[in-house]
């Protein structure tokens, strides 16, 4: 599946995707980008060779991509447990999207406000834990003879709330771990992972699912949480404690302060609108594809994943490409190039068909994922060096409330159309209306500039 175009690079999501922790380390030679010791930023200089030498950003690497490819393998595996062990009806696999992602707009505002005010790690392990638990239950219930449909809802439903958690901890803590010039490179290496799982996941869900089952697959997915967890554990990064400006205030001036520095930023305010528009047409596809090919299109198991995989491609060029292009045509421009590979190739996804035909879906969501990596890759690091920390969680949960917020009422949107006309009729919706974002991102001062700034404006 190809990752939300979001306002950050890795995430985590069943059915739609995604995308980092902390305990004693060496002081540096020096203070980091003429940063005070103890503020984020103020890590140790990089090794020689790069981040690939930065032990504590190995292991949240590491941890990272076992965790996507873990999430991938269940966005074809649980629509397929739904599909092909449950019978469920096209709204209702739709719905599993939509469980998934309803927690952005029930907690997420909130959520940044009190990730602000945590240590980010102990947050994260405690959220691929109770991730862990909830994947882990449908294999069991499975073996019991009591899976339901309902059941499965509650797990993707308490998973996204996990993933609400973790992942704005997990944004907020990438400048701490590593040096403001060292998070393009961060951003770029997790984002290569992690669309690298979106070819990998998928195409392992489909041929686990046809030897074994889809629920055995779901079993990949708990474990890569463990493993993340592990790799959490292990990190010795020291965390400074969470800043506090001025005197304590309420949660909720807390959260306005984090929403108005959205809606007040030109480049902030477009990007959460491409993003929030975008993901209708992105997710809403992607929450009936895996009905569409097995029941319309007539593909088993095997050839579902091993499509959706194809699909996903492009992603892994366009992570390991969105740093260089980003300085050879400017961050702007590359990130203007990126939303027009997002849209019109979208079109072709519809155009599937049995024989030859398949290959009008792969070459599409080729370069969809292509574009929304690179996108996702510019945004992430953008938001993270360009926002003040101290409202980083914030600012990062309130473009994520909106980015994401919309992936529920397209869900539902998509189930609902593919119910009444048929999912290659809700696709045909969806990708059509993707295909009109890019034009967003024209109204803001984006297609003035070569690159996007490094600090707001003062007032």
């Amino acid at each position: 599946m190809t990752p939300p175009a979001s306002a950050t690079p890795p995430t985590r999501a069943i059915g739609g995707t995604a995308p980092s922790p902390a305990t004693a380390r060496r002081p540096a030679a020096g203070p980091a980008n003429d940063r005070p010791a103890g503020q984020p930023g103020a890590t140790a200089a990089s090794p020689r060779g790069g981040l690939l030498r930065h032990r504590d950003f190995r292991l949240l690497w590491a941890g990272q991509t076992a965790s996507a490819v873990g999430s991938n393998v269940t966005a074809v595996a649980l629509p397929l447990v739904a599909v092909t062990v449950l019978d469920a009806s096209t709204f209702g696999v739709a719905a599993l999207t939509a469980a998934a992602w309803l927690p952005w707009l029930l907690v997420g505002l909130p959520a940044g406000a009190w990730v602000d005010r945590l240590p980010r790690r102990p947050v994260m392990i405690a959220c691929d834990l109770v991730s862990a638990l909830l994947f882990l239950s449908v294999p069991v219930a499975a073996a019991l003879g009591v899976l339901t449909v309902p059941q499965l809802l509650v797990v993707a439903l308490g998973a996204g709330l996990a993933r609400v958690f973790f992942e704005t901890a997990d944004q907020v803590y990438l400048p701490v771990l590593l040096r403001p010039e060292q998070v393009p490179e961060g951003n770029a290496k997790l984002q290569a992972t992690q669309t690298a799982s979106y070819v990998l996941g998928p195409g392992l869900a489909g041929v686990v699912a046809q030897v074994a089952g889809a629920v055995t697959a779901l079993l990949l997915d708990a474990l890569s949480f463990l493993f993340s967890a592990a790799c959490l554990l292990r990190i010795r990064t020291v965390e400074p404690r969470p800043e506090r400006v001025g005197p304590s205030r309420s949660l909720r001036r807390e959260i306005g302060e984090g929403i108005r520095f959205v809606a007040r930023d030109p480049y902030l305010r477009v990007l959460t609108a491409f993003g929030a528009a975008s993901n209708v047409g992105l997710v809403g596809y992607q929450a009936v594809l895996v009905v569409f090919l097995v029941r319309e299109a007539r593909l088993a198991p095997a050839p579902v994943g091993l499509l959706v995989a194809a699909m996903s491609l492009g992603g892994i060029v366009g992570a390991l490409s969105a740093t260089r292009l980003g300085r050879r045509l400017g961050t702007a421009r590359a990130m203007l190039l990126a939303a027009a590979f997002t849209g019109p190739p979208a079109l072709l996804i519809p155009l599937a068909g049995p024989g030859g035909r398949l290959a009008l879906p792969a070459i599409g969501g080729m370069l969809v994922s292509l574009g929304v990596a690179v996108g996702n890759v510019l945004k992430g690091s953008f938001r993270q060096t360009y926002t003040p920390h101290h409202l980083l969680g914030r600012v990062t949960v309130s473009m994520h409330m909106l980015n994401y917020g919309t992936i529920p009422l397209a869900a539902v949107l998509a189930g609902a159309v593919g119910a009444a006309h048929g999912a290659g009729t809700a696709i045909a919706v969806m990708t059509g209306w993707l295909a009109l974002t890019p034009a967003i991102l024209l109204i803001g001062p984006l297609r003035r500039r070569r690159d996007l700034p490094v600090a707001p404006k003062r007032p």
